[in-house]
């Protein structure tokens, strides 16, 4: 008889870690709470327009995400980014600066000062830090790179990213190959030429250079697929009750249509929020409640708006744009959502994606609704040259959306190595581990595969 593995959560990690195991053997069933699948993976359409209201796309950075889309047929359903969104836009002095994206980019860019753009050039000389290991994202670059490169390139790119504050982020937990190339080659511009062989090496493509891909359906076509290739194993609106150890392993209950259910198994993989596993885990280690509360999850609001092409002044040539938080805007950004990807709107309408809140402004919340929207609208369609009404909006509000990994995380890190150790059979996953993008939950989930394959014999 084959191992039985129970997989906590239905969302990307979850389901790709299930995928995964099965294809070793595994009997394995997931759990979900939701009524659908797919996490923060929401695919909308209305009124003809297509948005996600979560990840809008993934970056094709491990072979496991081709591997994926070929074994679960969704060839048909691929979509790679446009060669216009390559260009990335900050915004800066109320104008909008296309980001450099090579030497003689950044020379000609008026998006740097001259100074800011010789103290980028000393970067190869600056030594490494004798403290890095419990470093903010912030100190790292502002003694690498400089002040202003902090401000108008990393600040935006961290709240397009994580929705997040660079003065809060550890350098070592949210950026770790950012912090490798100063450990192992001892600064950014040589750690970048010289790492370049050992990616090839290792078959992994530099995030700045993957394609970005999404599906004609939006990015819930992934998790649909695979909760396809499983049908009754995934049990939807299945709220896991409590995780308990037995003769041949676990017994995990879960409420179901007001009834409690059971299942018997002998591991379980986790990939529920950590807010969310600290209720079940913690009679195992008192401990655990205390790391996983501390992972914080900051508010954020998604925006859509669709105008008339024939309505905007500036050119749709690009991905969209960031703000740096000296720009004091009401939003963190806004996706070209239909230069993206097309087929998200029709030929004479252009539609965007808009982000409010995160750990910039987490007090959003306390705002009224209407005022707030009315006042990002109002602020982006200065940008945009725009003097009409969208002709559609929609909006999906994420009280806990991206999990920020702040200094000290480092400490949860390895708190919960330690836990799965003394707990053998229990494996905690999910996008709170190992990275929070599409393609890092992906990576993640095939080296937990892995890992249970290891161990449950």
């Amino acid at each position: 008889m084959n191992k039985q593995i129970v997989v906590l959560g239905a969302g990307i990690s979850g389901l790709t870690s299930a995928y995964l195991l099965s294809k070793k053997g595994f009997d394995v069933k997931v759990l979900e709470k939701k009524d659908s699948v797919g996490g923060s993976i929401e695919s909308i359409t209305e009124r003809g327009f297509l948005f996600d209201r979560g990840p809008n796309s993934a970056l094709e950075t491990t072979p496991v995400i081709g591997q994926l889309i070929k074994e679960l047929k969704l060839e048909p359903e691929l979509l790679y980014a446009s060669k216009q969104s390559n260009k990335r836009y900050i915004l800066r002095n109320n104008k909008l600066h296309s980001l450099p994206m090579s030497p003689q980019g950044l020379l000609k860019t008026k998006l740097f000062s001259g100074k800011a753009k010789l103290r980028l050039m000393a970067e190869p000389f600056i030594g490494k830090s004798k403290d890095g290991y419990y470093q903010s994202l912030a100190e790292f670059v502002r003694r690498r790179l400089g002040q202003e490169f902090l401000d108008y390139a990393i600040n935006p790119f961290v709240a397009g990213v994580y929705a997040g504050r660079p003065e809060d982020l550890s350098v070592k937990s949210a950026f770790p190959k950012l912090y490798a190339l100063e450990e192992n080659y001892g600064g950014l511009i040589v750690g970048t030429i010289r790492s370049i062989r050992e990616r090839k090496r290792r078959a992994e493509v530099a995030k700045q250079s993957a394609k970005m891909l999404s599906f004609k359906s939006g990015m819930i076509a992934l998790p649909k697929a695979i909760e396809n290739y499983f049908g009754n194993n995934i049990l939807l609106s299945s709220e896991v009750v409590s995780v308990d150890k037995s003769e041949n392993g676990f017994s995990v209950s879960y409420h179901n249509n007001s009834v409690i259910n059971k299942i018997d198994c002998n591991a379980v993989l986790s990939t529920i929020p950590a807010y969310e596993a600290s209720n079940i885990f913690t009679k195992y280690d008192k401990d655990f409640k205390t790391h996983a509360d501390a992972i914080y999850y900051p508010p954020v609001l998604v925006y859509y708006l669709v105008y008339d092409k024939k309505v905007i002044k500036q050119n749709l040539d690009g991905f969209g744009f960031l703000i740096p938080a000296k720009e004091n805007k009401s939003y963190l950004g806004a996706l070209w959502s239909s230069v993206i990807f097309s087929d998200r709107a029709d030929e004479s309408k252009a539609a965007f994606t808009l982000f409010v809140g995160g750990s910039r402004n987490p007090d959003f919340v306390k705002e009224d609704r209407i005022s707030l929207l009315t006042k990002v609208r109002k602020e982006f369609e200065e940008v945009m040259g725009i003097n009409a009404e969208p002709v559609f909006t929609s909006e999906r509000f994420w009280e806990k959306a991206i999990p920020q990994y702040n200094l000290g995380y480092i400490e949860h890190e390895r708190f919960f190595d330690d836990f799965e150790k003394r707990n053998p059979g229990i494996f905690v996953s999910g996008n709170f581990r190992g990275g929070i993008s599409v393609g890092d939950c992906i990576k993640n989930a095939e080296l937990v595969a892995e890992k249970i394959s290891n161990n449950v014999k």
